[in-house]
């Protein structure tokens, strides 16, 4: 994963998720997704989509594009909707696995300061602070 994160940063010089996905021909999209889902990462015809809750404050948006990022980057093959319809895989990992690719990216050009704790690193980086578990 750490090596995934560094060479999306290197080769694009930046670790912003609509940018990274924007030079990845990822196309985002905000809809209302209702209440219950936040954003969703799913392929069609050989194009590659994140849609994102419109409801959602921009902090949260920048966490989700990161998140389903990080789906297209360690997932390959998998949407939500395969999840869904495979009851043998445990769809947790996936999402741990994708908190934690979007915790990395968006801390990647930032280090923890002394004195400082993991939600004040969070909060500097615009990351929601519920996050701070999948930081490490």
């Amino acid at each position: 994963m750490d090596d995934t994160i560094l060479k999306l940063i290197k080769k694009f010089k930046t670790n912003d998720p609509f940018e990274i996905s924007a030079h990845l021909n990822i196309i985002v999209r905000y809809e209302d997704l209702g209440s219950g889902t936040r954003g969703m990462y799913f392929k069609k015809l050989r194009r590659r989509y994140i849609v994102i809750h419109n409801g959602l404050n921009p902090e949260w948006q920048r966490f989700i594009c990161a998140h389903e990022l990080g789906h297209d980057r360690l997932h390959p093959g998998i949407s939500r909707f395969w999840l869904d319809e495979q009851s043998l895989y445990n769809a947790g990992k996936y999402e741990r696995q994708a908190n934690k690719f979007a915790v990395k990216l968006l801390t990647a050009c930032d280090t923890l300061k002394t004195d400082e704790t993991i939600r004040d690193l969070l909060s500097r980086n615009q990351i929601p602070v519920e996050m701070d578990q999948y930081f490490d």
